[in-house]
C-alpha cells in the first residue's frame, strides 16, 4: 500500500495526529485484545482438555521459535499499514481456530504459530515505525498515547471475558475475540500512511527534513556488532520476559494463594487484569511524556527497576484480600516497559534503523516473554509453589534493568544521507 512521495505542502495541516488517532484503535484491536486476554482461558482449557499447566504454556514459546524468521525477513520490506491487515487476518484466524478446539495438542500449537505470525506482523512494530516516521520531538508522548489504545482494549476485554465466558463459554468468547480483528482494516486501508512524505510533509509539521531522518539506516551487521544494540536486546529480553510470566501464571498464583472458587477466582482475575490495563494507561502517557524531556535511559532504567519491584508483591495477595496495591505497580511499569524500546532504538540508532531494529529486538523479546512462563511452569512443578519461580523471575527482571543502566548516555551515530530539499515551485501545486 505505498503512496507515491508528493511535493511538500506547506499549508496544509499535519496529519500525524490522524495517524496517533488510527493507531490507537488498530494497535488496541490488533495486540489489546487478544495478548492481554488469551491466559483468561487457560485454566478452560485445563479442563476442557485434560492439558497439563506446561503443554498450555508451551504454545506460544514455541510458536515464537517457529517464526522468529518473520521479524527480519518480511518487516523491513512492506508497508506498515499493509502488515497490520494481513496481522490481524492471522490472528483473526488463530482465535478462530481456538474457538473450534477439541482436544489436540498439534492442532493446539499449529494455532499459535499462527498467532504469533499476525502478533509480529501487525503488533508493535508497524505501529513503532509509523509513530516514528511522524514524530519527533513529540515522539514520546505519540507513542504514548498509541499505547494507550492496547491499555484500554485490554482493560474493556478483561472487563468483559468473565461475564460473557460464564453466560456463553469460552469457545464463543474466543470467537468474538478473533471476529473483532477485522475491525482494524478500514482504520489502517483508509487514515493511515505510511510515512510523512507520502502526502508531502514532514515529521512533527515541520518544513524540512529532520537529522533523524537523513541519518542512515544501520544494517543487520552493523546493529549485530553494536554494544548498545545487545545492551538494549538484553535488558529489553530480561524485562519483557519477567512481565511475560507474571501476566501468564497471575491466575494460577491466585489460585495456588487461596482464591480456588472459580467465580471468585475470575473475578480476581478480572479485577487485577482490568486495573493493570488501566493504570498502564497511565504509565503510557506520564513516561512518554518524561522521556520527551529527560534522559530516555534514565526513565528506562526506573522503570525496569519497578517492573522487578511488583514481583514480590503479586504472592502477597491472599483472600480475602483485593490485588490493588500489586496491580497498580505491576500495570504502570508495564505500560511504560513496552513503549520505552522503540524509543530508545530510535534514539540509539535512528529512525531510519528502527524497522530493522525492531524485527530482531520485538521476536527476541517474544522468545523471552513466552519461554520465561514457560521455565515458570517447570519450576512450578518441580518445586511445588511459586516461590522459587518468582524469585528466578525476579533476578531476571533485576537483570534486564542492570542492562538498560550500562547504556551510554549517547547515541550511537552512523552517517547522514544527502537528501534533497523541497522544491519551492513545487510547494505551489
Amino acid at each position: 500500500m505505498p503512496v507515491a512521495p508528493r511535493p511538500f505542502l506547506p499549508n496544509r495541516s499535519f496529519y500525524g495526529w490522524w495517524i496517533a488517532i488510527a493507531s490507537f484503535f488498530t494497535f488496541g484491536i490488533a495486540v489489546g485484545l487478544p495478548y492481554y486476554n488469551i491466559p483468561f482461558f487457560y485454566d478452560y482449557f485445563q479442563k476442557a482438555f485434560h492439558w497439563s499447566l506446561a503443554e498450555i504454556t508451551l504454545g506460544f514459546p514455541l510458536a515464537a521459535l517457529l517464526t522468529l524468521w518473520v521479524g527480519p525477513l518480511i518487516i523491513p520490506r512492506f508497508s506498515p499499514r499493509l502488515l497490520i491487515v494481513v496481522g490481524t487476518a492471522f490472528t483473526g484466524a488463530a482465535f478462530f481456530g481456538f474457538s473450534r478446539m477439541t482436544g489436540s495438542l498439534n492442532l493446539y500449537y499449529g494455532l499459535w504459530v499462527l498467532y504469533t505470525i499476525g502478533y509480529f506482523l501487525s503488533g508493535p512494530i508497524p505501529h513503532q515505525i509509523l509513530i516514528s516516521h511522524w514524530f519527533l520531538r513529540k515522539r514520546g508522548r505519540a507513542m504514548g498515547f498509541v499505547y494507550v489504545g492496547v491499555g484500554l482494549l485490554a482493560a474493556t476485554g478483561s472487563r468483559l471475558v468473565a461475564p460473557l465466558t460464564q453466560k456463553y463459554g469460552f469457545h464463543t468468547v474466543l470467537l468474538i475475540i478473533g471476529a473483532c480483528m477485522v475491525l482494524a482494516w478500514p482504520i489502517a486501508i483508509l487514515i493511515m500512511r505510511d510515512r510523512p512524505s507520502d502526502i508531502g510533509q514532514f515529521a512533527d509539521g515541520d518544513s524540512s527534513p529532520s537529522d533523524d531522518v537523513k541519518r542512515q539506516a544501520a544494517t543487520f551487521r552493523e546493529l549485530l556488532h553494536s554494544r548498545p544494540f545487545w545492551l538494549l536486546l538484553i535488558g529489553s529480553l530480561c524485562s519483557i520476559g519477567s512481565i511475560g510470566a507474571i501476566n501468564a501464571h497471575m491466575k494460577f498464583i491466585f489460585k495456588d494463594a487461596g482464591f480456588s472458587n472459580q467465580k471468585l477466582l475470575d473475578e480476581t482475575w478480572s479485577l487485577a487484569a482490568m486495573i493493570i490495563s488501566t493504570v498502564s494507561i497511565a504509565g503510557r502517557l506520564s513516561i512518554g511524556h518524561l522521556s520527551d524531556i529527560f534522559s530516555k535511559k534514565r526513565v528506562m532504567t526506573v522503570t525496569y527497576f519497578i517492573v522487578a519491584a511488583s514481583i514480590p508483591m503479586l504472592l502477597t495477595v491472599v483472600p480475602p484480600a483485593k490485588p490493588y496495591l500489586f496491580a497498580v505497580v505491576f500495570g504502570f511499569a508495564m505500560g511504560a516497559d513496552y513503549m520505552l524500546i522503540p524509543l530508545m532504538a530510535a534514539e540509539q540508532f535512528g529512525v531510519n534503523s528502527l524497522a530493522r531494529a525492531m524485527a530482531i529486538i520485538l521476536p527476541v523479546n517474544t522468545i523471552g516473554q513466552t519461554w520465561c512462563p514457560l521455565l515458570v511452569s517447570i519450576l512450578r512443578a518441580r518445586f511445588g509453589n511459586y516461590l522459587p519461580p518468582m524469585a528466578v523471575v525476579f533476578g531476571i527482571a533485576m537483570i534486564g534493568a542492570l542492562a538498560i543502566l550500562a547504556l551510554p548516555r549517547h547515541p550511537s551515530t552512523h552517517a547522514t544521507l544527502s537528501l534533497p530539499e523541497p522544491d519551492p515551485a513545487a510547494a505551489k501545486l
